[in-house]
């Protein structure tokens, strides 16, 4: 998962930076620092995208189109 992805994720969840940072047990500033570019621990980016996979998020991959995400058929919200 990269910084584009989080943020695509979190809209396509409806959620804030304060909802991702709850739900994932980490501090906003965390969540605000990687969406800026800033590296992170890579347990703390597994714990982002575990999160977001918990909550229906698909990621895909870098594929001739980018990385992207899309919402799985059995998200929470569905």
């Amino acid at each position: 998962m990269n910084p584009v992805q989080c943020r695509m994720a979190r809209a396509a969840l409806g959620w804030g930076v304060l909802e991702l940072a709850k739900e994932a047990g980490v501090s906003t500033q965390t969540v605000v620092r990687f969406e800026r570019g800033e590296a992170l621990k890579q347990s703390t980016v597994g714990e982002l995208r575990a999160t977001f996979e918990a909550a229906g998020i698909e990621f895909i991959a870098e594929n001739g189109g980018g990385p992207g995400v899309r919402l799985s058929r059995h998200s929470r919200g569905a």
